[in-house]
């Protein structure tokens, strides 16, 4: 799933979180919805913008300045769904594009800190899983940028490309280098073994290591 499509469906449980309290109340602004749950739906929507777009875009400055301006939570709720509104149709409308690398960025940063917490907690198993995934879904995105198919025919029929293959073609076509290569090579190697019980085949500073080093190639490499 490239980074756009995780997006649009992140926006889209925020949008449908706010027709659910309108659905329920008289007013457009929902002011009888109980405060509760429109200071959720604020903070949900506010804490979306703040993690996915740039601080000086559009989406982000008017947020804050809704934040800011204050007004009790129905208001600011109806107010914020219309970010939500706006951003949700300009996904779909295919106009952020431009941000795509600056979203897909922020959005891994996430799983990654995901899988740092869970190395921490001792889970070093899970924490090569989703870092390896994370670094496969990275190379599909930096193929699709790159107009490399990320798709092969397989007895007459179309499937994925596996992570191996996408990395050779990746390099073929000078998008990173050889050694860059070799590390991916590694690293999905660690995630294969993880993936596969063979726990016993790697260590925690390992996937420290991974973690570091695949941190490093999406912030070098952006898709």
């Amino acid at each position: 799933m490239i980074a756009l499509d995780i997006l649009l469906k992140q926006v889209e449980e925020i949008h449908k979180e706010f027709l659910s309290l309108k659905s329920r109340s008289k007013y457009d602004d929902v002011s009888d919805i109980p405060e509760i749950e429109t200071i959720r739906f604020n903070t949900r929507a506010r804490a979306l913008i703040q993690r996915v777009c740039e601080t000086n875009s559009a989406y982000s400055k008017q947020t804050e300045g809704i934040i800011k301006k204050g007004g009790y939570p129905g208001f600011q709720a109806y107010q914020l769904f219309g970010v939500i509104d706006s951003l949700k149709a300009d996904i779909s409308a295919g106009y952020l594009q431009t941000q795509a690398e600056l979203i897909h960025g922020k959005l891994f940063a996430d799983f990654l800190e995901m899988a740092q917490h869970l190395l921490d907690e001792g889970y070093k198993d899970a924490s090569a899983v989703i870092t390896g995934s994370s670094l496969e879904s990275h190379l599909r995105q930096l193929a699709l940028k790159s107009k490399i198919s990320t798709d092969l025919t397989v007895n007459g029929k179309l499937a994925p490309k596996k992570a191996d293959r996408l990395n050779a073609d990746l390099v073929a076509s000078n998008i990173y280098s050889k050694l860059d290569q070799k590390n991916v090579t590694a690293w999905l190697d660690l995630r294969n073994k993880a993936a596969h019980g063979h726990f016993s085949e790697y260590d925690k500073d390992q996937v420290g290591l991974m973690i570091f080093g695949v941190r490093n190639f999406i912030l070098r490499i952006p898709a």
